[in-house]
């Protein structure tokens, strides 16, 4: 689709003024619509927009333009109410599209536009010793989706893991397991024990304030390098890196880097001593702030009272740090919208710093999520932990397996692959921002937009393909012969420009939406045009060639948002 918006506004850019500036092609690309009546066009272009330049009405530019202009792929153009609706061809469609999906395959779809371009991307980033709940679930699938969707179109990606393992928790962690804890019991238990101290500890300290005082010495040592604290500190790091890795494997993602807080502690004085350089560290209250009150921002704490740094202070050293060490082009930060203010005031003393690259750090925000409408907290161990989540849904997805197909070949497999990939393609169907309320049972639904549901189309098009390898291997004329199947080519057509959309967007639901669209297609066309059973031998090669298409794009955008692929379910 992204060719013919080109060519369509090259043409009218030409017909209406030959020497028309680059802008005005961008502006007619920008303007091309999505009729929602397919009777109205496959794209639609109002021409209000050039009644000024034409001294004319755009009903006339419209109609004057329909019957002097001809774009190769379109097959008729109508003007309709200052509007030009565009009718993609089928030979377009037979002839240049379906061969070019069956060429590329499943790299239909991507670009260079980021080559030799490098994009950091800082996602997921638990806090140590404590566990992964479902709260953890959308900077993981959001940030791994966003890396998944630059690389396809050809950026050089970095996936940062910055984990909290460093600050006040770890005077506490270290306090509860010097009073309560049993290292034996720590390692039978993993992560699970080190969260039961964690909680003891809070309630303890509300009937003794003086732990928190015992907390603050603790991780005073920590901080001062107290060789049993460090040891410890390694310890509950060791314990809580294995946990989280499980979680990854389920969801196939893999970091570059585990560098976390702690990381960044002897390199953030440095960055502290060029904040003063430049003259904009103030005192406030006996604390050193950037004061951002000319940017309508509260002001940004560096340093508290006692000197020490703060989550300003070590993303600021991390962002250098990942500047000198990739040479990055883009910096994306995948936190929850409640940190939004944190990551603009960082971002502007960056930029007040002198850092011309400050401009190239980028925060995605996304909304809460709740179940039953019970916020998350670890302290009071009101959490839905994600491995349990991921677990309750293989369950069912198992159970509904054994009764619809117990002869299923690698079942546990296949389970895990469409439970885990349920409770993702839920989160990643809304847009980010939205806050979210997770409902198992509409998660795990064969029917409706869910991701059972699409990953059963993409297993119905493994099967009809595996019955039919002597028509894929047919290099005879490929015809379009019913509508169903233009429709679906067309749907096809836009996985490009749905990718582009996502990757500048910072938005993976657009290509959830998107594999609904060719799920729903595929169902239509298939329940309409017999594949393997059609009589006749070119128009059932072509429907396969069609069906082959459909596996490539959908398996690839499955793909994009961290779900796996199985053939059979």
């Amino acid at each position: 689709m992204q060719n013919l918006k080109s060519s369509i506004a090259k043409k009218i850019s030409e017909t209406i003024a030959p020497d028309a500036p680059e802008s005005m092609y961008s502006d007619i690309i920008a303007s091309l619509e999505y009729p929602p009546d397919p009777t109205m066009g496959d794209l639609a272009l109002p021409c209000f927009r050039f009644a000024k330049l034409m001294r004319k009405s755009p009903v006339m530019i419209a109609e004057s333009l329909a019957s002097s202009i001809e774009i190769e792929g379109i097959g008729r153009i109508e003007a309709v109410k200052g509007y030009l609706n565009f009718f993609i061809s089928n030979d377009y469609l037979a002839k240049t599209l379906l061969p070019e999906i069956l060429e590329k395959k499943d790299m239909y779809g991507s670009s260079d536009e980021g080559r030799g371009k490098t994009v950091v991307l800082d996602y997921s980033s638990p806090n140590v010793a404590k566990p992964f709940h479902i709260g953890h679930l959308g900077t993981t699938v959001i940030g791994h989706s966003l890396k998944l969707l630059h690389t396809f179109c050809g950026y050089d990606c970095v996936g940062v893991n910055h984990l909290g393992d460093w600050g006040t928790q770890f005077g506490k962690l270290i306090t509860a397991f010097n009073l309560w804890g049993n290292r034996e019991e720590i390692e039978n238990g993993g992560i699970d024990a080190l969260v039961a101290l964690y909680v003891k500890y809070h309630e303890e300290a509300e009937k003794d304030e003086s732990l928190n005082d015992r907390a603050r010495e603790e991780f005073h040592k920590l901080e001062l390098g107290d060789e049993k604290n460090i040891e410890l500190w390694k310890w509950f790091i060791e314990i809580s890196i294995a946990e989280y890795k499980k979680t990854y494997a389920q969801l196939g993602i893999e970091f570059d880097s585990y560098k976390g807080e702690a990381f960044y502690s002897d390199k953030m004085m440095p960055q502290v001593e060029k904040i003063r350089e430049k003259g904009l560290l103030k005192i406030d209250d006996g604390a050193s702030i950037v004061d951002l009150s000319d940017y309508n921002m509260p002001p940004c704490l560096i340093l508290k009272r006692d000197g020490s740094t703060l989550y300003p202070t070590r993303d600021i050293a991390a962002a250098v740090y990942r500047k000198e060490t990739y040479d990055f082009d883009k910096v994306i930060y995948v936190t929850s919208a409640g940190q939004s203010l944190h990551f603009a005031q960082w971002f502007k003393v960056v930029e007040l710093m002198g850092y011309d690259w400050a401009k190239n750090l980028v925060h995605v925000p996304y909304g809460t999520v709740s179940i039953g409408g019970a916020k998350l907290a670890t302290r009071t161990g009101n959490v839905i932990l994600l491995r349990d989540l991921f677990a309750d849904a293989v369950d069912k997805v198992r159970d509904i397996i054994n009764e619809k197909n117990p002869n299923l070949e690698n079942k546990e497999e296949t389970a895990e692959a469409v439970g885990v990939g349920a409770i993702v393609f839920y989160y990643l169907l809304n847009t980010i921002i939205k806050d979210i309320n997770f409902n198992m049972d509409d998660a795990l639904s064969f029917e409706g937009n869910t991701g059972p549901y699409a990953q059963y189309t993409y297993a119905r098009t493994c099967s009809l393909l595996s019955k039919a390898e002597d028509a894929r291997s047919n290099e005879g004329k490929i015809e379009i012969s019913a509508p169903e199947e233009a429709s679906m080519l067309k749907v096809l057509s836009r996985f490009p420009e749905t990718v582009l959309k996502a990757t500048h967007e910072y938005e993976p639901s657009y290509i959830t939406r998107y594999i609904l669209d060719v799920c729903t297609g595929f169902n239509r066309f298939y329940h309409e045009c017999p594949i393997n059973s059609a009589e006749d031998a070119s128009v059932r090669a072509s429907r396969i060639k069609i069906t082959e298409a459909v596996n490539y794009v959908l398996g690839r955008a499955l793909s994009l948002i961290c779900l796996k692929t199985p053939k059979k379910i």
